[in-house]
């Protein structure tokens, strides 16, 4: 089975989605709750949010139970991707050393996340210029 395309997400649905990936499969019940708990939500917001995801494609509906069930349709990596693609050239005219070196200058990095990203950088060869294990 292929991967499907990851749609455009906007910061509510990736609200719901990083919920879905923490949690796993829940109700709307537990994605509203999860939810309202950082920040007042409507019930019927994230119910309507999710329908529109599902058709989306964004996530899996099992209707097999009383309480329908949702679950995530792409991995974190996949939406993070896709995003941060849309950012690099909507913003950043498809520069992505531009864009590492905003994010850098943009907030304090400690030594352990330096380190990570330098190990990173070195990881990263000509032959795969994403940085991704075949």
């Amino acid at each position: 089975m292929g991967r499907r395309p990851t749609p455009h997400a906007t910061e509510a649905e990736v609200e719901i989605l990083q919920v879905l990936w923490q949690r796993g499969p829940s109700t709307v019940r537990e994605v509203h709750a999860a939810l309202d708990a950082v920040r007042r939500t409507g019930y019927t917001t994230v119910l309507k949010l999710l329908q529109i995801m599902q058709e989306k494609g964004m996530v899996d509906r099992d209707e097999s139970e009383r309480a329908h069930v949702y679950s995530a349709a792409a991995t974190e990596a996949d939406v993070q991707g896709e995003i941060v693609g849309h950012l690099v050239d909507r913003v950043f005219a498809g520069s992505a050393s531009k864009l590492v070196l905003r994010a850098l200058k943009a907030k304090p990095v400690d030594e352990k996340e330096l380190r990570a990203i330098r190990a990173m950088l070195d990881g990263l060869s000509s032959d795969d210029p994403n940085g991704e294990e075949s």
